[in-house]
């Protein structure tokens, strides 16, 4: 008689055939994989090492110790108005932005079946950019009016892109980001043109938005990210799975009775939205959309739409950036767009020349 071989006992509930965790409650059912489960855990614990390194970080050096107890509003009181007023905001919406970008990322890698469909690339980014140049440039720079130009330049982006990379009914992966990364370029062409004809200071203060930046945000940035990060989610977990099923192939998803391209619409306009929330907030931040999706690939080791381990990686990708502009001592306060701009750059080289 051949023993049955042991499985690890599931701290989430019955295992699959597939050996996937399967998590019910009620009419809904969560099957995770478990590598994606640990990882997972991990990313948790490298987000909350990561962000308790940055709370320390800053003018008035803190133990994390000092830093506990300010975060429980005890301890000196110049330390706790530090930490609570200003690094924790900031902290918040540093990583609130690397969530929605390295959800974006994974939607659009997803849709477009390339390593290189992150929303930066194929020129969502840009088109949200320029919507928000043109308001401050034009009109001034209220931030919810900002907020709100930029999502509707990413929106306008992302209908031109996607109409124009249609074909015969259905979007094909590499011509959306080639038509994407033209679309692209003119959007940046006219963030540029508003810019240089713009009055002084204000454009000053559009380029200084466009660098990408955390300096200065506080609680108002911190929630209006994290509610409306908690209110995308939702459906993109929904539309995770059918992409899931697309990345097999258009004609195995559409016989299982997944309508592929208004799920492919559907998640284009979602990851757009994320896209136009984290640049409302922060301003264009590179790399963080194109390296977290790849980064949990190769971690998880299974296809689909990683939706929160792309969230976590995310996270601490743009917290560690975030870090380390701060820590660069040039004698200016370095955007964090820059540092990720730069990382961005050197990835992008890599990959293509592993690639080629």
């Amino acid at each position: 008689m051949t023993p049955t071989p042991s499985r690890t006992p599931s701290p989430l509930g019955r295992r699959s055939i597939t050996g996937a965790w399967v998590v019910s409650a009620g009419p809904i059912t969560v099957r995770i994989r478990p590598r994606s489960f640990w990882v997972g855990i991990a990313a948790i614990a490298v987000l909350l090492a990561a962000g308790l390194v940055t709370l320390t970080h800053g003018t008035l050096a803190l133990s994390p110790a000092e830093v506990v107890a300010a975060l429980f509003g005890q301890g000196e009181a110049p330390a706790v108005r530090t930490v609570q007023g200003r690094r924790l905001p900031r902290l918040i919406t540093a990583a609130t932005v690397g969530g929605a970008l390295g959800i974006a990322g994974a939607v659009f890698q997803s849709v477009s079946r390339n390593a290189l469909g992150s929303p930066d690339i194929i020129g969502f980014t840009s088109g949200a950019a320029a919507g928000a140049v043109i308001q401050v440039t034009v009109f001034g720079g209220d931030v919810v009016a900002t907020a709100l130009s930029a999502i509707a330049g990413g929106l306008v982006t992302a209908l031109l892109v996607y109409g124009l990379a249609r074909r015969g009914g259905i979007t094909g992966g590499l011509r959306l980001v080639l038509v994407g990364i033209g679309v692209g370029a003119i959007a940046s062409a006219i963030t540029a043109l508003f810019v240089v004809r713009a009055e002084l200071d204000r454009a000053v203060s559009a380029q200084q938005w466009l660098a990408g930046s955390l300096l200065g945000r506080g609680w108002p940035h911190a929630w209006s990210v994290t509610v409306a990060v908690l209110v995308l989610i939702v459906p993109i977990v929904i539309v995770a799975r059918r992409l899931t099923l697309i990345e097999m192939g258009d004609d195995l998803a559409g016989s299982i009775g997944v309508r592929v391209e208004r799920t492919r619409f559907i998640a284009v306009i979602l990851g757009v939205l994320l896209t136009g929330v984290a640049v409302a907030a922060t301003g264009p931040i590179a790399f963080i959309a194109l390296a977290a999706p790849q980064i949990v690939g190769r971690l998880v080791r299974s296809g689909g739409v990683h939706v929160l381990t792309s969230a976590l990686l995310g996270a601490i990708l743009l917290v560690t950036a975030d870090l380390l502009s701060q820590a660069v001592d040039i004698g200016l306060r370095t955007p964090v767009g820059t540092v990720t701009a730069l990382l961005g750059g050197v990835y992008l080289v890599w990959m293509l020349a592993r690639r080629a």
